[in-house]
């Protein structure tokens, strides 16, 4: 095989390791790192034994993730204030034109399933990754991570368990979504608390990620009141040379607002029955830095 077919096929399933990395993961330097890692691994290897490229660059780049997902926990257990994953720019239009495999796609690489498999362990969620996002049978699983099939079903089970107990279950209309995003900036703006109220459910939830870098709660703030009030007092404080522009984060609309051509802050929203009950707030630099222009 030569150098630029070696290249060439690697490249072609970049998307899909990126991917499973960063579902892995939750950020997206640590899934870059994973897939560069991957590439060393690829383009060193005996290739005549290599049946299946995908199957053996997803296999390879899976126990990376895990190896690292180890590390990476006992640095989250140390992070200032709530964590949420970083976000992440996805555009499944042109790689997946089948509608519902998109749903899938997009609601596997959420903030809140990513949040909620924070919790699992790096087996169960390299399994419900590679099972519930890109539909891997059992058996190719078991081969990748070298485990018996039978063992890698209970880790399914549990990790399928574990996220349908704990996943909002939000409306996933991108356009109701969108619709939202933008009154609820419209309302923030203007300072207005009764248009915010109006669209709050009265158990939401404000997230605010900072990682003691910016300015955010360092707590989870609950009600429709408590919240309301914060993001209006946040909107009164203001950000220098303030900007917004709408993009698709995480499977769904999010809101970037920058200072100057800064990114200062991502907000996001989980919608269900037509309030908002979460709102996520990524203000930590670092996880921005992928947004910059």
């Amino acid at each position: 095989m030569s150098t630029d077919t070696v290249t060439d096929v690697f490249e072609e399933h970049r998307p899909v390791l990126v991917g499973v990395a960063y579902r892995m993961l939750g950020r997206v330097a640590d899934a870059e790192d994973v897939v560069q890692e991957a590439w060393l691994r690829w383009s060193g290897a005996d290739r005549g034994e290599v049946r299946e490229p995908r199957g053996y660059l997803v296999r390879v780049t899976t126990r990376l993730a895990i190896d690292r997902l180890r590390q990476v926990k006992a640095r989250n257990e140390a992070y200032v204030g709530p964590w949420l994953p970083e976000p992440y720019v996805t555009d499944f239009g042109d790689m997946v034109p089948d509608t519902a495999e998109r749903a899938v796609l997009a609601d596997s690489v959420s903030l809140a399933v990513l949040v909620v498999m924070e919790s699992l362990s790096p087996l169960e969620r390299a399994v419900f990754v590679l099972r519930e996002a890109f539909g891997y049978p059992y058996a190719e699983i078991a081969t990748m991570l070298d485990r018996g099939e039978a063992a890698v079903r209970q880790l399914s089970g549990r990790a399928r368990k574990h996220v349908e107990e704990r996943r909002p279950r939000y409306d996933v209309d991108p356009v109701q979504r969108r619709d939202l995003t933008e009154r609820f900036l419209a309302a923030a703006a203007e300072g207005d608390l009764q248009g915010l109220m109006s669209m709050l459910a009265p158990d939401v939830r404000l997230v605010g990620d900072s990682g003691g870098k910016s300015r955010a709660p360092l707590r989870v703030i609950e009600t429709a009141d408590k919240v309301g009030r914060f993001l209006v007092g946040a909107a009164r404080k203001g950000v220098p040379d303030m900007s917004f522009r709408f993009l698709e984060l995480n499977g769904g609309p999010a809101l970037l607002l920058l200072s100057g051509d800064k990114p200062d802050s991502v907000f996001q929203l989980d919608v269900v029955d037509g309030r908002i009950q979460s709102v996520y707030v990524v203000r930590n630099p670092d996880k921005l830095q992928s947004l910059a222009a």
